[in-house]
């Protein structure tokens, strides 16, 4: 008996990661909840929550400083987090968190999605050449046609 409760221990324990593996999470930039790295190029200066670079370990001179999204806590408390952004032996910067909201991510997707001010980024369009907008319920609102382009009398082919 106790043989096989251990084994059942075992093999439950062997399990449960294997199970959690499948679990992911896919954030970018510009979505709310992503932290991390962000790319300063081209975009407004950036508003610093420390104005002096934070490093933990001595880096090499000529080696560009790291800017960082992070959530509150992790700045202040650097050296226990740097590990999960790959940035312990980096000079880093902190961006303000408000600036990266309001300066950074609508600058980010106005580069990343040009042409949608709006903020939706929705890639469906139904336009036909002449331009009138032509949607599904386009349809739906004709009894007689077919969205293959042929007409049926509301036998949709089953049981033939």
């Amino acid at each position: 008996m106790k043989r096989l409760l251990l084994f059942a221990a075992a093999l439950l324990a062997t399990s449960v990661p294997a199970l959690a593996t499948d679990l992911g999470v896919s954030l970018s930039v510009g979505q709310p909840g992503f932290y991390g790295r962000i790319d300063i190029g081209g975009y407004p200066p950036p508003q610093l929550v420390y104005p002096q670079p934070i490093y933990l370990e001595r880096v090499p001179p000529g080696r560009p400083p790291v800017y960082l999204h992070v959530p509150p806590g992790h700045a202040k408390h650097w050296g226990k987090h740097c590990r999960a952004y790959n940035a312990c032996g980096e000079r880093v910067y902190f961006v303000n968190a408000n600036w990266y909201q309001r300066a950074y991510v609508p600058h980010y997707q106005r580069v990343r999605y040009p042409g949608r001010e709006d903020g939706r980024y929705d890639y469906r369009e139904y336009r036909r050449k002449d331009g009138h907008h032509q949607s599904r319920d386009d349809y739906r609102r004709n009894p007689g046609y077919d969205r293959r382009g042929g007409n049926y009398d509301g036998d949709r082919g089953h049981g033939r």
